[in-house]
Order: C-alpha cells, then sequence, then structure tokens
C-alpha cells in the first residue's frame, strides 16, 4: 500500500526580531495537502493563465503584486489584477487546508529575539496540537520551505520533530511549486485580513475591507483546518 504523505508548504510574512509598532504582527502560513489527491490539472490551469497574461513560468509574489513593487513596478493594475485572480482562484479551488499561526511582537514584554522565538514556537505548537489527529493521521510529513528566515527555519525543526517522528525538511525555491504561491498569497490576505485600515495600495487593488473580506478573505478563509 502506498504511503500516506502530508505536504507541508511554509510561507511567512513580516520581519521576525524586529519590532514595528505600524506592523507588529508576525504570520506563519502552512498550506496541508495530502498528495493522495492529484493537483497536477489546477497546476496547468494556473500555469496556462499566468502564460497568457504574458508572464511565462513566472512566480507570483502577492505581496509585491498588490504595492505594484518589485518586478510589478511597471504594470497595469488589470495585469497585476489578473495575476492575482489566477493564483486566488488556483488556492480557492485547490482540495487543500491551511492553518496560519501568528504572533503580535508587540505584546512581548521584552523585544528580542528569544522573547519572539519563545512566543512564536508556543504558538505553532498549541496550532499543530490541536490539530494532532489529523497530522498523525499521515505515515510520512515534509515540510517544505525556502528557509528565508533562518529563525523560522530553526523553530519549525524543532517543533515538528518533537511533536512527530515522521518528518522530512526540504529547502526548496518558491518557484518550484505552485502551492509555496498559495501559502504566500495566503499569508498576505491573512495579513491584511487583521488590518483596521487598508493601505493606499491594498484599497486599490480591493476597493474597500469590507469588499476584501466578502470577495477575497471569506473564500479563502474557508480552507482553514
Amino acid at each position: 500500500m502506498k504511503e500516506k504523505v502530508l505536504s507541508v508548504f511554509i510561507d511567512e510574512s513580516g520581519d521576525f526580531g524586529q519590532y514595528n509598532s505600524s506592523s507588529p504582527n508576525y504570520y506563519v502560513a502552512m498550506v496541508l495537502h495530502n498528495q493522495e489527491i492529484d493537483i497536477s490539472k489546477n497546476i496547468e490551469a494556473l500555469e496556462r493563465q499566468v502564460s497568457n497574461w504574458g508572464y511565462p513560468e513566472h512566480t507570483i509574489h502577492t505581496g509585491p503584486l498588490i504595492r505594484r513593487e518589485s518586478i510589478y513596478k511597471n504594470d497595469l493594475r488589470e495585469q497585476r489584477k489578473a495575476l492575482f485572480n489566477a493564483l486566488y482562484h488556483f488556492t480557492r479551488l485547490l482540495d487543500i487546508q491551511y492553518i496560519c499561526p501568528m504572533i503580535n511582537q508587540g505584546e512581548c514584554a521584552e523585544k528580542s529575539k528569544l522573547a519572539y522565538t519563545d512566543k512564536l514556537t508556543k504558538e505553532i505548537a498549541n496550532q499543530l496540537r490541536a490539530k494532532f489527529d489529523y497530522f498523525s493521521a499521515f505515515e510520512k510529513i515534509i515540510v517544505y520551505y525556502d528557509y528565508g528566515q533562518v529563525e523560522l527555519a530553526q523553530i519549525l525543526v524543532s517543533v515538528f520533530n518533537t511533536m512527530f517522528s515522521n518528518v522530512e525538511f526540504r529547502k526548496i525555491e518558491t518557484n518550484q511549486y505552485k502551492l509555496s504561491q498559495a501559502a504566500d498569497l495566503i499569508c498576505t490576505v491573512e495579513a491584511i485580513a487583521q488590518k483596521n485600515v487598508l493601505t493606499k495600495s491594498e484599497s486599490e487593488f480591493f476597493h474597500s475591507k469590507n469588499d476584501f473580506k466578502k470577495n477575497i478573505y471569506k473564500n479563502i478563509s474557508k480552507k482553514k483546518l
């Protein structure tokens, strides 16, 4: 019988250990995919849509896309919206689930990496423990992360290895897996959902907080484990 494997794709949002009162939250999105479920047709559809908009073999980065930064700085809003919608609908239609541990670094009495590490470790452990039956139903768990933030990578290794005996870690490039891009989108969407007021670029993209919650967040959050 084929081994039952869970893929966990990680992405983070926020500057770990660098407290900023205007954006104190730090998010860790974990996209969960049962490898028994074939998503190849979803991936092909996403690649086709992105290519049709003139971005062949492109890795979508949701934050810069919304803010019109980096490679998107000269792109029209219509183009950027098309890319966002392609990744959004890809994520919405996938047979996946996710969790998204979050900490407010401002709640730490001591503003230090040690304090943030302790708080984030506990939050990730608590969320994994709350869904322990789900994770332990798999014979193997493979965690995919680009190791973009070393402190987070160390926390993930520590927590997963403490709680589960069947974990493998793979360092990846985000362009290797579409589910990494889905994790990136979820991280961005969760961060926007927590805001009281949208930024100018977010307002231009989503119009209003109510529109964002009704048209985007409502459907994405249905994927929460």
